[in-house]
């Protein structure tokens, strides 16, 4: 658990318990972590339902934002989802992207892969391809993509730098991503850090806001925007698996906040020989 090796293996169990879950349970807990809840019927998750391309076989109920309706995708545009999960954002992105367009979903669990390959499969497309990769070392060239989308994964990695200087390098000059996750302001309480449910469960491996931020502002991006946000208020039964109620008191009185965030931010044109910088 202490080690980054660790919470990686924590996560792929999870995850590939996750994929063979039905999608109430999913969506009835912190992002599939099975810590199910009876105040609510999703924590995180917004409704994919309306987007054209929404597969409901692809649709776990996991994820905390809509990155694609805000991704600014095109006809023909190279795509890539890093945590593809059953390749709901995929077949959504598809959907705008058109059949010249490419997409690429990569995920490090083999049962989410196979689910969404047969998903694809079953849809019949031919430019969709789910790839098995760890999003630290992104299984594509560089200067391929022309979009980069997440849906709630990149709180799920130890190492977030390492995953930002990947999405730089993937993405073609002028290519840029829009990525929902989730970020913390305030400390979050150390006996919620230390539970694994909680940390495959998208809370615990969240760090702080202006922290996710500046790793981004450090990787090289430009246009930094925070596309949508939204507070994640977790139930009282939930915390009370986690937590005695002198703790849940505390933790309610806290300026501590959770918040689902979509940002978006450009790769800046790169310099390839004197004079060809706008």
């Amino acid at each position: 658990m202490k080690t980054e090796q660790g919470l990686k293996d924590l996560v792929k169990e999870k995850y590939t318990e996750i994929a063979v879950q039905d999608k109430t349970t999913n969506m009835s807990s912190c992002c599939g972590s099975g810590c199910c809840s009876t105040e609510v019927y999703n924590i995180m998750s917004d409704d994919y339902t309306q987007l054209e391309g929404y597969n409901a076989d692809a649709d776990l109920g996991l994820g905390c934002g809509l990155p694609t309706e805000f991704a600014q995708i095109k006809k023909g545009d190279t795509v890539i989802d890093l945590g593809s999960g059953a390749g709901n954002d995929c077949f959504i992105a598809r959907s705008i992207a058109g059949e010249n367009g490419k997409i690429i979903g990569v995920d490090f669990t083999e049962a989410m892969i196979d689910k969404a390959r047969i998903n694809a499969e079953k849809l019949g497309f031919n430019n969709v391809e789910f790839r098995y990769g760890d999003i630290e070392k992104i299984p594509v060239t560089a200067n391929i993509a022309d979009v980069i989308v997440s849906n709630c994964v990149l709180n799920l990695v130890p190492n977030k730098a390492k995953v930002f200087k990947e999405i730089y390098r993937c993405l073609k000059p002028r290519g840029h991503f829009s990525i929902s996750d989730v970020v913390l302001v305030g400390e979050l309480p150390d006996k919620m850090k230390q539970v694994a449910e909680m940390y495959a469960g998208c809370i615990s491996g969240a760090i702080q806001k202006d922290e996710y931020i500046g790793l981004i502002n450090s990787t090289g991006f430009k246009e930094i925007t925070i596309q949508k946000e939204k507070a994640i208020i977790i139930p009282d039964d939930i915390l009370g698996a986690y937590l005695s109620e002198e703790d849940i008191t505390s933790f309610k009185q806290s300026n501590l906040g959770i918040y689902s965030v979509t940002v978006f931010a450009k790769k800046p044109e790169t310099c390839c020989e004197p004079g060809c910088c706008n």
